[in-house]
């Protein structure tokens, strides 16, 4: 029998926001918001991105599971205040790249820190014994120097590393690899650099990101709303905090703690 009403979820545009440094928190909950969103059967998706960037593996599986979504729906990535380097990555992922004119984005690159300590414990007169497999297994130890032949590990790690993110701008964007080399040098730039260089399609709002969302799915733009998902808070939460329907996802880390997690981890990262 045919019915002629769509089912509420088709009349509107799923909202995922990304904020904060991306982490394993953040591929968690895009993941399986990113699941509600294909189960529901919304016809688009705004992916609002306002993230310095965070650890590769994370920012690759969001990636990976929007290009999957993307043969399905429309995706429109809206770049905020900031989306740069591991939020560039993400944002590949979508069907259409929106940015205001003065968001930061870029910082296309890799960065490793670890920290050298050896000084300070010099001076107060600690020092470690070390019994190891093999030459490298304390590489990036807080206690020494690198040695040149760790140097040269750690260096083809971050080439291995920049060039699959560079091999994805270039396919996300349709532009030569050399193209994307030229100003993929770990500089930022803002959101009108960013459409002149092709790293975006057009310039707008949120707001406008959600009015071409809607279009392009045949959806009427001054009527269409959006639904916005967020990771599932405790019943006494949801209750005290009233019935709130605008939804956000974030890394649910703080700087401290990230800059720990994550000291010697090749980043997709914007570090002022």
């Amino acid at each position: 029998m045919f019915w002629p009403f769509k089912p509420a979820f088709q009349k509107q545009i799923a909202r995922i926001e990304i904020t904060g440094a991306i982490a394993s928190a953040t591929r968690k909950q895009v993941l399986e918001a990113l699941k509600t969103v294909e189960e529901k059967r919304f016809p688009a998706l705004l992916l609002r991105i306002d993230s310095p960037g965070g650890t590769v593996g994370d920012s690759q599986e969001i990636y990976s599971a929007l290009k999957r979504l993307r043969e399905k729906i429309k995706i429109i990535a809206s770049f905020g205040n900031i989306s740069a380097s591991g939020g560039v990555y993400i944002g590949m992922g979508a069907t259409h790249i929106m940015a205001n004119p003065g968001t930061i984005t870029g910082s296309i690159g890799v960065i490793l820190r670890g920290n050298n300590l050896e000084r300070l414990l010099q001076k107060i007169g600690v020092s470690f014994k070390v019994v190891k497999s093999g030459p490298y297994k304390d590489i990036l130890a807080f206690d020494r120097e690198l040695t040149q032949p760790e140097q040269h590990i750690l260096q083809e790690l971050i080439d291995t590393s920049y060039q699959q993110f560079v091999q994805t701008v270039a396919e996300g964007r349709n532009l030569a690899v050399d193209a994307v080399k030229s100003f993929a040098d770990g500089r930022i730039f803002t959101g009108q650099q960013a459409l002149e260089l092709g790293v975006i399609d057009r310039l707008g709002t949120e707001e406008d990101a959600r009015r071409w969302a809607a279009e392009l799915v045949g959806l009427d733009p001054n009527k269409t709303k959006c639904y916005t998902l967020e990771e599932r808070k405790p019943l006494l939460t949801r209750l005290l905090s009233g019935n709130r329907q605008a939804l956000v996802l974030s890394s649910g880390v703080d700087w401290v703690e990230f800059e720990m997690s994550t000291s010697g981890l090749p980043l997709w990262l914007y570090r002022p």
